[in-house]
Protein backbone atom coordinates (compact mmCIF):
# COMPACT_ATOMS: atom_id res chain seq x y z
CA UNK A 1 0.00 0.00 0.00
CA UNK A 2 1.36 3.56 -0.96
CA UNK A 3 2.22 5.62 1.85
CA UNK A 4 0.53 9.03 2.29
CA UNK A 5 2.62 11.64 3.13
CA UNK A 6 2.28 15.51 3.38
CA UNK A 7 4.53 18.61 3.73
CA UNK A 8 2.29 20.51 6.31
CA UNK A 9 2.68 22.93 8.88
CA UNK A 10 1.57 22.64 12.16
CA UNK A 11 -1.92 24.63 11.66
CA UNK A 12 -2.55 22.72 8.96
CA UNK A 13 -1.71 19.60 10.29
CA UNK A 14 -3.90 20.75 13.18
CA UNK A 15 -6.39 21.39 10.62
CA UNK A 16 -6.08 17.82 9.35
CA UNK A 17 -6.34 15.95 12.27
CA UNK A 18 -9.72 17.55 13.49
CA UNK A 19 -11.94 16.31 10.11
CA UNK A 20 -10.28 12.84 10.61
CA UNK A 21 -11.45 13.70 14.30
CA UNK A 22 -15.15 14.45 12.55
CA UNK A 23 -14.89 18.01 12.94
CA UNK A 24 -18.26 19.70 11.24
CA UNK A 25 -18.13 23.29 12.83
CA UNK A 26 -15.49 25.84 12.73
CA UNK A 27 -15.91 29.31 13.94
CA UNK A 28 -13.34 31.94 14.89
CA UNK A 29 -12.04 35.19 14.37
CA UNK A 30 -8.45 35.54 12.31
CA UNK A 31 -5.70 36.50 14.77
CA UNK A 32 -1.93 35.76 14.08
CA UNK A 33 -0.24 33.67 14.34
CA UNK A 34 -3.48 30.78 14.50
CA UNK A 35 -5.17 32.30 10.98
CA UNK A 36 -4.06 29.01 9.07
CA UNK A 37 -6.19 27.22 11.38
CA UNK A 38 -9.37 28.84 10.05
CA UNK A 39 -8.41 29.30 6.48
CA UNK A 40 -8.06 26.02 5.79
CA UNK A 41 -10.63 25.04 8.06
CA UNK A 42 -12.70 27.28 5.41
CA UNK A 43 -11.55 24.82 2.61
CA UNK A 44 -11.44 21.82 3.77
CA UNK A 45 -14.78 21.76 5.84
CA UNK A 46 -17.29 21.85 3.04
CA UNK A 47 -15.83 18.81 1.82
CA UNK A 48 -17.03 16.66 4.44
CA UNK A 49 -20.21 18.60 4.49
CA UNK A 50 -19.31 20.62 7.60
CA UNK A 51 -19.79 24.69 8.16
CA UNK A 52 -17.15 27.16 8.88
CA UNK A 53 -17.81 30.68 9.33
CA UNK A 54 -16.30 33.85 10.90
CA UNK A 55 -18.06 35.60 13.33
CA UNK A 56 -17.61 39.37 14.19
CA UNK A 57 -15.55 38.80 17.29
CA UNK A 58 -13.74 36.27 19.47
CA UNK A 59 -16.42 36.20 22.29
CA UNK A 60 -19.33 34.90 19.41
CA UNK A 61 -16.61 32.38 18.11
CA UNK A 62 -16.43 31.11 21.43
CA UNK A 63 -20.53 31.18 22.16
CA UNK A 64 -21.06 29.62 18.44
CA UNK A 65 -18.91 26.38 18.70
CA UNK A 66 -20.84 25.81 22.26
CA UNK A 67 -24.56 26.39 20.27
CA UNK A 68 -22.97 24.07 17.43
CA UNK A 69 -21.59 21.30 19.91
CA UNK A 70 -25.13 21.35 22.21
CA UNK A 71 -26.77 20.53 18.30
CA UNK A 72 -24.59 17.28 17.91
CA UNK A 73 -21.89 18.63 15.72
CA UNK A 74 -18.35 18.10 16.82
CA UNK A 75 -16.71 21.62 16.89
CA UNK A 76 -13.62 23.84 17.09
CA UNK A 77 -12.19 27.69 17.41
CA UNK A 78 -8.55 28.73 17.19
CA UNK A 79 -7.29 31.88 18.20
CA UNK A 80 -3.83 33.48 20.35
CA UNK A 81 -3.13 35.30 22.97
CA UNK A 82 -5.88 38.16 23.50
CA UNK A 83 -8.60 36.14 21.84
CA UNK A 84 -8.25 33.86 24.45
CA UNK A 85 -8.58 35.75 26.93
CA UNK A 86 -12.23 37.33 25.16
CA UNK A 87 -12.61 33.62 25.10
CA UNK A 88 -12.82 32.77 28.81
CA UNK A 89 -16.29 33.44 30.06
CA UNK A 90 -17.82 31.40 27.07
CA UNK A 91 -15.14 29.05 28.00
CA UNK A 92 -16.33 28.31 31.75
CA UNK A 93 -20.16 27.97 30.56
CA UNK A 94 -18.75 25.53 28.55
CA UNK A 95 -17.21 23.90 31.37
CA UNK A 96 -20.55 23.74 33.84
CA UNK A 97 -22.79 22.92 30.93
CA UNK A 98 -20.47 20.14 29.83
CA UNK A 99 -20.13 20.82 26.55
CA UNK A 100 -18.04 18.97 24.39
CA UNK A 101 -15.31 21.02 22.08
CA UNK A 102 -12.04 21.82 21.02
CA UNK A 103 -10.10 25.27 21.58
CA UNK A 104 -6.78 26.08 19.72
CA UNK A 105 -4.75 29.02 21.32
CA UNK A 106 -1.74 29.67 19.19
CA UNK A 107 0.56 30.99 22.00
CA UNK A 108 2.51 34.42 20.70
CA UNK A 109 4.75 37.06 22.90
CA UNK A 110 2.36 39.24 25.44
CA UNK A 111 0.59 40.60 27.61
CA UNK A 112 -2.01 42.58 25.45
CA UNK A 113 -0.94 42.75 21.88
CA UNK A 114 2.48 41.78 22.71
CA UNK A 115 4.58 40.61 19.66
CA UNK A 116 2.21 38.77 17.22
CA UNK A 117 4.61 37.13 15.09
CA UNK A 118 6.52 36.05 17.96
CA UNK A 119 6.92 32.46 19.88
CA UNK A 120 6.29 32.64 23.49
CA UNK A 121 4.84 30.16 26.31
CA UNK A 122 2.87 32.02 28.08
CA UNK A 123 -0.52 31.13 28.76
CA UNK A 124 0.41 28.01 30.20
CA UNK A 125 -1.26 29.10 33.32
CA UNK A 126 -3.80 31.13 31.90
CA UNK A 127 -5.08 27.55 29.62
CA UNK A 128 -6.10 26.36 33.20
CA UNK A 129 -6.79 29.11 35.17
CA UNK A 130 -8.38 31.24 32.88
CA UNK A 131 -12.24 31.58 33.29
CA UNK A 132 -13.31 32.26 36.77
CA UNK A 133 -14.80 29.75 39.29
CA UNK A 134 -13.65 26.06 40.47
CA UNK A 135 -13.14 23.90 37.41
CA UNK A 136 -11.11 21.25 36.02
CA UNK A 137 -9.30 21.48 32.28
CA UNK A 138 -8.00 18.77 29.84
CA UNK A 139 -4.90 20.88 28.09
CA UNK A 140 -2.94 19.14 25.70
CA UNK A 141 0.75 20.79 24.15
CA UNK A 142 2.21 18.92 21.12
CA UNK A 143 6.01 19.35 20.30
CA UNK A 144 6.07 18.50 16.48
CA UNK A 145 3.74 18.85 13.45
CA UNK A 146 2.59 15.09 13.52
CA UNK A 147 1.88 15.08 17.13
CA UNK A 148 -0.23 18.19 16.63
CA UNK A 149 -2.04 15.77 14.29
CA UNK A 150 -2.27 13.30 17.10
CA UNK A 151 -3.41 15.15 19.43
CA UNK A 152 -5.60 17.19 17.54
CA UNK A 153 -7.42 13.77 17.50
CA UNK A 154 -6.99 13.04 21.16
CA UNK A 155 -8.40 16.63 21.79
CA UNK A 156 -11.69 15.36 20.15
CA UNK A 157 -11.58 12.16 21.52
CA UNK A 158 -11.50 13.28 25.32
CA UNK A 159 -14.03 16.51 25.04
CA UNK A 160 -16.50 13.87 23.61
CA UNK A 161 -15.75 10.96 26.21
CA UNK A 162 -15.60 13.16 28.98
CA UNK A 163 -18.29 16.19 27.82
CA UNK A 164 -16.05 18.99 28.38
CA UNK A 165 -14.08 21.92 26.75
CA UNK A 166 -10.60 20.87 25.76
CA UNK A 167 -7.71 22.97 25.10
CA UNK A 168 -4.91 22.46 22.21
CA UNK A 169 -1.86 25.11 23.59
CA UNK A 170 0.17 25.24 20.85
CA UNK A 171 2.71 27.77 20.26
CA UNK A 172 3.96 29.75 17.58
CA UNK A 173 6.99 27.43 16.48
CA UNK A 174 5.04 24.27 16.38
CA UNK A 175 1.89 25.98 14.48
CA UNK A 176 3.83 27.39 11.75
CA UNK A 177 7.03 25.27 11.77
CA UNK A 178 6.64 22.54 8.33
CA UNK A 179 7.46 18.91 8.46
CA UNK A 180 6.51 15.76 7.12
CA UNK A 181 3.68 13.95 8.32
CA UNK A 182 2.83 10.50 7.16
CA UNK A 183 -0.96 10.16 7.20
CA UNK A 184 -0.86 6.45 6.39
CA UNK A 185 -0.98 5.26 10.33
CA UNK A 186 -2.58 8.51 11.76
CA UNK A 187 -5.56 8.33 9.49
CA UNK A 188 -6.10 5.46 11.68
CA UNK A 189 -6.72 6.65 15.07
CA UNK A 190 -9.41 5.48 17.11
CA UNK A 191 -12.53 7.85 17.14
CA UNK A 192 -14.40 8.53 20.30
CA UNK A 193 -18.33 9.96 19.77
CA UNK A 194 -20.14 11.07 22.80
CA UNK A 195 -22.30 9.13 24.27
CA UNK A 196 -26.27 8.80 23.67
CA UNK A 197 -29.45 8.17 25.52
CA UNK A 198 -30.77 4.83 26.21
CA UNK A 199 -33.87 5.72 27.62
CA UNK A 200 -37.37 6.90 26.94
CA UNK A 201 -37.43 10.88 25.43
CA UNK A 202 -39.56 11.65 28.32
CA UNK A 203 -36.86 10.34 30.74
CA UNK A 204 -33.98 11.38 29.89
CA UNK A 205 -32.04 13.83 31.92
CA UNK A 206 -29.35 15.57 30.37
CA UNK A 207 -26.91 15.69 33.36
CA UNK A 208 -27.82 12.48 35.11
CA UNK A 209 -25.35 11.28 37.69
CA UNK A 210 -24.31 8.01 35.85
CA UNK A 211 -21.74 5.64 37.09
CA UNK A 212 -18.55 6.86 34.88
CA UNK A 213 -20.50 10.67 36.18
CA UNK A 214 -20.45 11.69 32.45
CA UNK A 215 -23.78 12.18 31.61
CA UNK A 216 -25.30 10.51 28.01
CA UNK A 217 -25.78 13.72 25.60
CA UNK A 218 -28.56 14.54 22.78
CA UNK A 219 -28.91 17.47 20.00
CA UNK A 220 -31.15 20.15 20.98
CA UNK A 221 -33.83 19.68 18.01
CA UNK A 222 -33.95 15.77 18.55
CA UNK A 223 -36.82 15.32 20.52
CA UNK A 224 -35.44 15.40 24.07
CA UNK A 225 -36.34 17.71 26.84
CA UNK A 226 -33.94 19.27 28.80
CA UNK A 227 -32.65 23.16 29.37
CA UNK A 228 -28.90 24.02 29.17
CA UNK A 229 -27.61 27.31 31.78
CA UNK A 230 -24.57 28.79 33.24
CA UNK A 231 -26.32 28.38 36.60
CA UNK A 232 -25.83 25.75 38.98
CA UNK A 233 -28.52 23.18 37.86
CA UNK A 234 -29.88 19.59 38.61
CA UNK A 235 -29.96 16.69 37.00
CA UNK A 236 -32.62 17.89 33.90
CA UNK A 237 -30.55 21.21 33.61
CA UNK A 238 -32.79 23.62 35.52
CA UNK A 239 -31.65 25.97 37.95
CA UNK A 240 -31.49 25.14 41.42
CA UNK A 241 -29.88 27.47 44.69
CA UNK A 242 -29.82 23.95 46.45
CA UNK A 243 -25.84 24.27 48.01
CA UNK A 244 -26.65 20.65 48.20
CA UNK A 245 -26.98 20.51 44.62
CA UNK A 246 -24.07 23.37 44.00
CA UNK A 247 -21.44 20.56 45.65
CA UNK A 248 -22.50 17.68 44.02
CA UNK A 249 -22.31 19.25 40.22
CA UNK A 250 -19.06 20.96 41.02
CA UNK A 251 -17.72 17.46 42.36
CA UNK A 252 -18.96 15.76 39.61
CA UNK A 253 -17.58 17.86 37.09
CA UNK A 254 -13.87 17.37 39.05
CA UNK A 255 -13.46 13.80 39.57
CA UNK A 256 -15.02 12.90 35.98
CA UNK A 257 -11.39 14.15 35.27
CA UNK A 258 -9.35 13.38 37.99
CA UNK A 259 -10.77 9.97 38.79
CA UNK A 260 -9.36 9.41 34.78
CA UNK A 261 -5.70 10.31 34.53
CA UNK A 262 -4.55 7.36 33.39
CA UNK A 263 -6.69 7.83 30.35
CA UNK A 264 -5.75 11.69 30.10
CA UNK A 265 -1.96 11.71 30.71
CA UNK A 266 0.34 12.27 27.97
CA UNK A 267 4.25 12.21 28.32
CA UNK A 268 7.24 10.74 26.78
CA UNK A 269 10.21 9.63 28.86
CA UNK A 270 13.69 10.52 27.09
CA UNK A 271 16.53 9.12 28.36
CA UNK A 272 15.21 9.06 31.83
CA UNK A 273 16.39 4.92 32.90
CA UNK A 274 19.71 6.11 34.72
CA UNK A 275 19.65 9.73 34.85
CA UNK A 276 20.78 12.46 37.37
CA UNK A 277 19.92 15.88 35.70
CA UNK A 278 16.18 16.15 34.14
CA UNK A 279 14.96 18.56 31.74
CA UNK A 280 10.92 19.07 32.63
CA UNK A 281 9.09 21.22 29.54
CA UNK A 282 6.60 20.90 27.09
CA UNK A 283 5.63 22.26 23.19
CA UNK A 284 8.64 23.60 20.91
CA UNK A 285 11.24 23.64 24.02
CA UNK A 286 10.85 19.99 24.25
CA UNK A 287 12.64 20.01 20.68
CA UNK A 288 15.56 22.18 22.15
CA UNK A 289 15.91 20.04 24.80
CA UNK A 290 16.03 16.74 22.85
CA UNK A 291 19.17 17.99 21.16
CA UNK A 292 20.79 18.99 24.40
CA UNK A 293 19.92 15.51 25.95
CA UNK A 294 22.01 14.23 22.91
CA UNK A 295 24.73 16.44 23.23
CA UNK A 296 25.62 15.91 26.67
CA UNK A 297 24.88 11.77 26.83
CA UNK A 298 27.40 12.01 24.00
CA UNK A 299 29.96 13.58 26.54
CA UNK A 300 28.82 11.15 29.44
CA UNK A 301 26.58 13.67 31.31
CA UNK A 302 23.41 11.60 32.79
CA UNK A 303 20.98 13.84 31.82
CA UNK A 304 16.96 13.33 30.44
CA UNK A 305 14.17 14.90 29.64
CA UNK A 306 10.25 14.53 31.07
CA UNK A 307 8.26 15.57 28.04
CA UNK A 308 4.82 16.87 29.08
CA UNK A 309 2.41 16.44 26.28
CA UNK A 310 -0.96 16.71 28.71
CA UNK A 311 0.01 19.72 30.83
CA UNK A 312 -3.09 20.07 32.58
CA UNK A 313 -4.49 17.82 34.36
CA UNK A 314 -0.42 18.35 35.58
CA UNK A 315 1.26 15.00 35.79
CA UNK A 316 2.22 14.92 39.34
CA UNK A 317 3.07 11.36 40.12
CA UNK A 318 5.68 11.15 37.79
CA UNK A 319 6.93 14.03 38.28
CA UNK A 320 7.19 13.43 42.26
CA UNK A 321 8.86 10.06 41.17
CA UNK A 322 11.71 11.70 39.42
CA UNK A 323 11.81 14.04 41.82
CA UNK A 324 13.25 11.30 44.74
CA UNK A 325 16.16 9.97 42.23
CA UNK A 326 17.84 12.69 40.39
CA UNK A 327 20.08 15.46 41.86
CA UNK A 328 18.26 18.37 39.67
CA UNK A 329 15.08 19.02 37.74
CA UNK A 330 16.12 21.76 35.05
CA UNK A 331 12.22 23.60 33.11
CA UNK A 332 13.32 25.68 30.16
CA UNK A 333 10.09 27.51 29.45
CA UNK A 334 9.55 30.79 27.09
CA UNK A 335 7.94 32.92 29.92
CA UNK A 336 8.82 34.36 33.61
CA UNK A 337 8.67 31.00 35.30
CA UNK A 338 4.99 29.18 35.05
CA UNK A 339 5.69 25.28 34.54
CA UNK A 340 8.26 25.38 37.16
CA UNK A 341 5.82 27.13 40.06
CA UNK A 342 3.50 23.68 39.48
CA UNK A 343 6.95 21.48 39.76
CA UNK A 344 8.22 23.21 42.52
CA UNK A 345 5.02 22.63 44.71
CA UNK A 346 5.32 19.02 43.51
CA UNK A 347 8.71 18.37 44.40
CA UNK A 348 8.72 20.33 47.71
CA UNK A 349 12.18 19.68 49.59
CA UNK A 350 13.01 16.72 47.02
CA UNK A 351 15.71 18.35 44.89
CA UNK A 352 16.38 21.66 43.47
CA UNK A 353 14.40 22.88 40.72
CA UNK A 354 16.23 25.75 38.45
CA UNK A 355 14.44 27.51 35.56
CA UNK A 356 16.12 28.58 32.20
CA UNK A 357 13.54 31.68 30.72
CA UNK A 358 13.25 33.70 27.84
CA UNK A 359 10.62 35.71 27.09
CA UNK A 360 11.90 38.16 24.32
CA UNK A 361 10.13 36.75 21.32
CA UNK A 362 12.97 34.06 20.86
CA UNK A 363 13.22 31.00 21.44
CA UNK A 364 15.79 29.20 23.80
CA UNK A 365 18.50 27.64 22.43
CA UNK A 366 20.39 24.30 22.99
CA UNK A 367 23.39 26.33 23.78
CA UNK A 368 21.64 28.55 26.03
CA UNK A 369 19.79 26.33 28.09
CA UNK A 370 23.21 24.34 27.77
CA UNK A 371 25.19 26.98 29.29
CA UNK A 372 22.74 27.16 32.28
CA UNK A 373 22.27 23.53 33.15
CA UNK A 374 26.47 23.09 33.05
CA UNK A 375 26.92 26.02 35.18
CA UNK A 376 25.02 24.51 37.54
CA UNK A 377 27.10 21.26 37.58
CA UNK A 378 30.50 23.59 38.00
CA UNK A 379 29.23 25.39 40.88
CA UNK A 380 27.85 21.83 42.44
CA UNK A 381 31.39 21.28 42.21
Amino acid sequence: MARKIKLLQGNEACVHGAIHAGMKFFAGYPITPSTEVAEISSLMLPRVKGAFIQMEDEIASMSAVIGASITGKKSMTATSGPGFSLKQEAIGYACITETPCVIVNVQRSGPSTGLPTSPSQGDLMQARWGTHGDHTLIVLSPTTVPETYELTVKAFNLAEKYRAPVILLLDEVIGHMREKVDLTELEKLEIVDRKRANCPKEDFKAYEYTEDLVPNMEGIGDGYKFHVTGLVHDETGFPTNSTKEAHKLLTRLNDKIVNNLEDILIYENYFTDDCELLIITFGCMVRTSKEVVESMRERGIKIGLLAIKTVWPFPEKIVEEFSKKVNYIFVPEMNMGQMILEIERIVKNNCPVIGINKYNGEIITPEEISASIEGVIEYAK
